[in-house]
Order: C-alpha cells, then sequence, then structure tokens
C-alpha cells in the first residue's frame, strides 16, 4: 500500500496503556495485528517520564537518566489514575496523573505516525477494576495526546480477543461455546476474568482483579531483601538515598528477569560509595514473595466460588502480562487448576493487540471513515461481537435513618453485562422541591475497600408545587465501555429532568495538551479548599460553594490550650446557664431543612412505594413475602384432615 493511500485511510490502532511498559499495533489490510516500534525501535515502551528543563524526555532515556535525576522522574502513574491529591510540580508547572499518561501516548503515537500518517482514532485498553473516574481520565489522556476519538476496552477482554481472533482461531469453526480464564498479571495491575466464546462472540462472564498487585510489587521484596542485607555490612540504609533507590529499582527488574529463566541471580547494591553484591535464588525468591502468590490465589478462588463455578467448567487458562512469566505465578495456577497453561500469547503484546481487533470491529461496524481493511477481514470483524461486564457496583450514597451515616446503596451489581441500567424510584423530602442531589458512588475493588464517590448529579427543573414524598424516576446505567450515564423523570408530570454528574474539578478538569506545560496558575485549585454550605436558606436555588484564596487554604496548627493567651478583660460575662437561657429564649425554633438534607432523596420501593431501608429493603414488601412464606409453609407441613367416615345406617326390620 502506498504512502498517500495509507494516510487517505482509517488504520485499527490499539494500545496497550500499561503501569511499567506500553506498546501500540495496528492492523494490516489481512485483519492481522503488528506491533510498532518506537523511535528507538523498541516494541515496548517504558512507561516513565524525565523532566529535563523544558525537555520532557519518555521511555528509554528517561529511565536510563533516571539514576542521576530521580526527583524529575516520575512513574507509575497509571496507578494514580483517579486519586484527586496526586500531582507532580516540576518547574513551577503542575502535572497530573492523567497529564503524564498523555506524555507516554504521545510518545506512542510519535512512533506509530512516522509508519501510518496522522491517527486520530485508537483504541486504549484499561484495567476491569478501573473506576469510571479512572476511565474519564484515561479518555482525556487520550484526547490530550492529540487524537480525537479514544475508545477503552478492559484488558483481560483484549487478551481473549486476541487469542480468538489471532490466526490460529481465524477460520477456526467452533462447535461448541468455550470458557476460558484470562489471568492477567502486569506491572502494576491484576486482572481476571472468566469469558466465554464462539465463533462470532467473546462475552465475560465475571471479572476481579487487585489494581495495586503486579509485578512491581515482587520487585519491592527483592529491593527489601538487597536493602537489609546491606546493612547488614554497612550502618547506611540504600532506603535513604534517592539516586541509590532509582539504581536499585532498574537493577532488581533484572534480577527478577534473570530468576524467571535461571535458578539463581546476584543483586549489586551501589550506595554511599560501596558496591556490594548479594546472591539470591529462586526458592528464596519464592519464599519473599509467597504472600503476593498468595493474594493472587486467593482471588482466583473467590472469584470461582463467587460464580459457584469449579475447575470443571472452565476449558483453558489463559496466561498474560509480563509478570506472569515468573515460573511461581505458573506453578501455582498449574496446581490450583490441575491443567496445563495456555501460554499462546505473547505476554507483552497480546492485549496491545487485542484492542487494535477492537478497533477494527468498530471501525467495521461505521460507515463514516474508510477503513484500511481489506472485505474479508472487515467482514469477519464486523460480524464479531464482545461483551463485557461491570467491575464494579454502582448506586448511590443514602442516609442510614438509624445512624444518620451516608451509607451506599448499589443498584447494578458487579459483574452485570454492559451496557446495563437500572430504575429507581425516590420521594422528594419537602414541598415544593425544584431538583434532586443525588452522589453517585462505585463500589471498591474488594469488600474492605471504601466506595468511591463518582461525583454529584443534579437533577433540575422538577414540576412546581410537587408534594412531599413525591416519586422521581432515575435511571442510572453503564454504557458498553463501563462510563455511568444518569436520567431521571418526574413522574408526576412524566417530563425527564435534566441530570448531569458534577465531578470534582480535581478528577474531570480538562488538562492542557502534552504541547503546552500547565503551570500552577492553571490549576488553583490545587491550594484551594472547597467549602459546601450545608444552613442555607430554604429559598436557595444552588448549593454555595465558596473558594478560598491559595493562602487561606493552609490550615494553621492548632494551638494547645496551655499555650493559648488567657484573656485579661475583667468584664467578660460568663455564659448562662443552659437552664436560665432556656427560660429568656424560649423554646428552641425549628431550624429549617438545610438544602442538603432537602435535596437527598428518599429511595422508594419500584412494587409498593415505601421508603427503603439503608440496605435497600422494603419492610412492606418483606413482611408480606414472609406472610406468604409462611403460609406456604404451613400448608406443606399440615396434612389435610380427612373428613370422618359416617357409620352405616342400621337397616330398619320390616314390620311383621
Amino acid at each position: 500500500m502506498s504512502t498517500l493511500q495509507a494516510k487517505s485511510s482509517v488504520h485499527p490502532v490499539g494500545i496497550d496503556l500499561g503501569t511499567t511498559y506500553s506498546c501500540i499495533s495496528y492492523l494490516t489490510p489481512q485483519g492481522q495485528p503488528v506491533t510498532i516500534p518506537n523511535s528507538e525501535g523498541e516494541m515496548a515502551t517504558p512507561s516513565i517520564v524525565l523532566f529535563d528543563g523544558d525537555d520532557v524526555i519518555v521511555g528509554t532515556e528517561a529511565l536510563r537518566n533516571a539514576v542521576t535525576a530521580p526527583e524529575r522522574v516520575v512513574s507509575q502513574a497509571k496507578r494514580h489514575m483517579g486519586d484527586p491529591n496526586k500531582c507532580w510540580v516540576f518547574d513551577g508547572h503542575v502535572y497530573r496523573p492523567a497529564d503524564i499518561q498523555a506524555f507516554v501516548l504521545r510518545k506512542l503515537l510519535d512512533g506509530a505516525e512516522d509508519r501510518l500518517g496522522t491517527i486520530r482514532h485508537a483504541v486504549i485498553t484499561v484495567p476491569a477494576q478501573f473506576s469510571d473516574i479512572q476511565r474519564q481520565q484515561t479518555v482525556q489522556a487520550g484526547l490530550d495526546a492529540g487524537l480525537e476519538r479514544v475508545d477503552i476496552i478492559n484488558e483481560p477482554v483484549a487478551a481473549a480477543l486476541c487469542y480468538v481472533l489471532s490466526e490460529g482461531m481465524w477460520f477456526a469453526e467452533i462447535a461448541n461455546e468455550q470458557t476460558i480464564m484470562v489471568f492477567d498479571l502486569g506491572g502494576g495491575t491484576f486482572d481476571l476474568s472468566l469469558v466465554k466464546y464462539n465463533k462470532s462472540e467473546v462475552r465475560v462472564v465475571a471479572s476481579g482483579g487487585d489494581l495495586n498487585l503486579g509485578g512491581l510489587d515482587w520487585n519491592k521484596k527483592l529491593q527489601e531483601f538487597a536493602c537489609d542485607e546491606f546493612i547488614k555490612e554497612s550502618i547506611s540504609d540504600p532506603r535513604l538515598d534517592r539516586e541509590s533507590m532509582q539504581a536499585l529499582s532498574i537493577e532488581v527488574e533484572q534480577v527478577k528477569r534473570s530468576l524467571s529463566v535461571r535458578p539463581k541471580a546476584t543483586i549489586v547494591v551501589q550506595h554511599d560509595g560501596r558496591r556490594k553484591a548479594f546472591p539470591i535464588d529462586r526458592e528464596r525468591f519464592e519464599l519473599l514473595a509467597n504472600d503476593l502468590v498468595q493474594r493472587t490465589e486467593d482471588i482466583t478462588k473467590g472469584m470461582l466460588k463467587v460464580h459457584k463455578m469449579g475447575w470443571a467448567h472452565v476449558d483453558s487458562v489463559l496466561v498474560t502480562g509480563g509478570a506472569s512469566r515468573m515460573p511461581m505465578i505458573r506453578s501455582m495456577l498449574q496446581r490450583i487448576s490441575g491443567t496445563t497453561l495456555n501460554t499462546a500469547l505473547s505476554p507483552d503484546q497480546s492485549i496491545c493487540h487485542g484492542a487494535a481487533y477492537y478497533a477494527g470491529m468498530l471501525l467495521s461496524g461505521q460507515r463514516l471513515h474508510k477503513s484500511s481493511l481489506n472485505q474479508k477481514a472487515s467482514a469477519k470483524l464486523g460480524s464479531f461481537r464482545q461483551q463485557s461486564v461491570s467491575g464494579r457496583s454502582l448506586g448511590i450514597l443514602v442516609r442510614d435513618m438509624e445512624t444518620g451515616e451516608r451509607v451506599p446503596h448499589y443498584l447494578i451489581p458487579a459483574n452485570t453485562p454492559l451496557p446495563c441500567a437500572y430504575q429507581q424510584k425516590f420521594g422528594t423530602v419537602v414541598e415544593s422541591q425544584g431538583r434532586v442531589w443525588l452522589r453517585i458512588v462505585e463500589s471498591g475493588t474488594s469488600e474492605h475497600e471504601p466506595a468511591v464517590e463518582l461525583g454529584d448529579c443534579i437533577i433540575e427543573s422538577l414540576s412546581p408545587n410537587l408534594p412531599k414524598g413525591s416519586p422521581i424516576e432515575v435511571t442510572i446505567r453503564y454504557d458498553e465501555q463501563g462510563i455511568v450515564h444518569v436520567e431521571a423523570m418526574d413522574v408526576v408530570s412524566r417530563q425527564t429532568a435534566k441530570a448531569t454528574i458534577q465531578r470534582d474539578k480535581m478528577t474531570v478538569e480538562t488538562p492542557p495538551k502534552p504541547s503546552s506545560v500547565p503551570s500552577a496558575q492553571s490549576y488553583p485549585e490545587l491550594a484551594a479548599a472547597q467549602v459546601v454550605s450545608s444552613d442555607v436558606a430554604e429559598s436557595a436555588e444552588q448549593p454555595v460553594i465558596v473558594t478560598a484564596p491559595a493562602k487561606s487554604a493552609q490550615r494553621k496548627r492548632p494551638v494547645p490550650q496551655s499555650e493559648k493567651p488567657k484573656s485579661k478583660t475583667p468584664t467578660a460575662k460568663k455564659r448562662p446557664a443552659a437552664k436560665s437561657r432556656k427560660a429568656k429564649l424560649g423554646p428552641p425554633k425549628k431550624r429549617p431543612v438545610s438544602l442538603e438534607s432537602a435535596e437527598r432523596p428518599i429511595p422508594l420501593c419500584n412494587d409498593c412505594g415505601e421508603a427503603l431501608t439503608s440496605q435497600g429493603k422494603c419492610p412492606q414488601c418483606d413482611i408480606k413475602a414472609a406472610l406468604r412464606s409462611q403460609a406456604k409453609t404451613e400448608k406443606m407441613v399440615v396434612p389435610p384432615q380427612r373428613p370422618a367416615k359416617k357409620k352405616p345406617k342400621a337397616k330398619r326390620r320390616p314390620k311383621q
């Protein structure tokens, strides 16, 4: 294909935006994925950024120079996506995790555009456990990198697509539906999914994992071991020096890879003018990381247990991700599954290739853009379907009537097939209520983690003169890519009300593009405090939000009681006793319902309309269900009484 033809059509492009390494690929006209090297000729680009004055360096060059200037290096930004409090400041400029990801994406796109021409659309992979905020920020990073459209796909689904649509399966006719477990252990995250597939569809049944478990955690075990050994022979601790730890982090990564192919290796520590070498074997490494392996085993077994599935229901275990190369991981999987692992996929490039397949599926279903795929490949991908599940539960915060605390009330449980939606009725709290205020939340990645607040959904323009307790029907849904949408309808007027999610500025404000360096003045809210007034007049239409200046945002140190100066004013009056104060002021006036309390709706039962409890249960429906169950039980237990047999009537003797 000529360069002119290549630039006139749209190539399906997929990007694996990883915690430690990232790569980009595209589909050839025949529908085969090809990984595109970066400008240095490397298939995988380190996800690390070095700020060298006005220059922003990404990749291996940044990693190589990170030892001399570790304080100017940013790595593992993916683990901080969605964190409103995480940022880096260099030369007076503020960078957030999405900004760092945008720099990495721009590096990948620069190398790919030298071969394909301008790239306007790409599919970026994300962990299945990513929240809505993290997905939105990933999309924003792609837009800031210069893309015009960004689609996302879960990493385990991308791996499954790569497996099913790879060269060995392209023309295969699958007679029966197969079930595979995708075990994806990358550099920073662990993803696990059960996937069913046939010749025309890939469908996720369940997903799980841990966003804070990956190859980096195995590296930390080696770092701790090396530092402890160094301290035994020296009084200084390498952990106190940034340059020493940066050099050690690069060293242990190579040692970890060596222990995957060799039984022994050596860790070299350079600190305080000394250079020490410490031998370590694979058995010792496995002992150090035993708790990490146990975490992956517990998550794997737990997902099967929750969905009441055994290993007999799993046809194949598909391993991917760079950290899955470690023998301790593969032996654990073989032990608990009792089957031979499927290692057909490239641990480093399979997810990237799966994203390219998904990009081809999207382009094949569109008529707006001319795809570079030929007719046969386009028809094959256009007829194929993929369906994922929600990685987290989705709901709202409601007030517990017993404790007064806000607790999550989940409407859509985790592992619900996407897209999905749920309707819930809510009752207004005061008369003539003009709007409803909902706080949307997603569950944590595990039962022990708190819910993640996505933002406030404010429903405007309700019908006038609504009585107290009027029902408002709210529809909350996930789309195909796991992004949240909220709609509402006034049941009285049957009109759809406007519903928008207002997120925290720290998480969704559009950051500047990588070409324009962000400044501290561009992000005044980093040093600003937001105070929401909860005691406002009932007539107020909007919540009062006061943004304090940067100086006042810094809270003063509280002065201990012993340091507080005593009052020298002799005329200071004592506070009157509660009894006399009550007698003078009379009974306390009833405070008006605050805006926050008035606009927090009460969830109603969709069946009977009664208020739900903090656990989302309807007392009236529970009572009715219990009575029906009791009546059914009594009917089954008590045997029916047989009617008493009537004695036969004595025959009358005929009269003589």
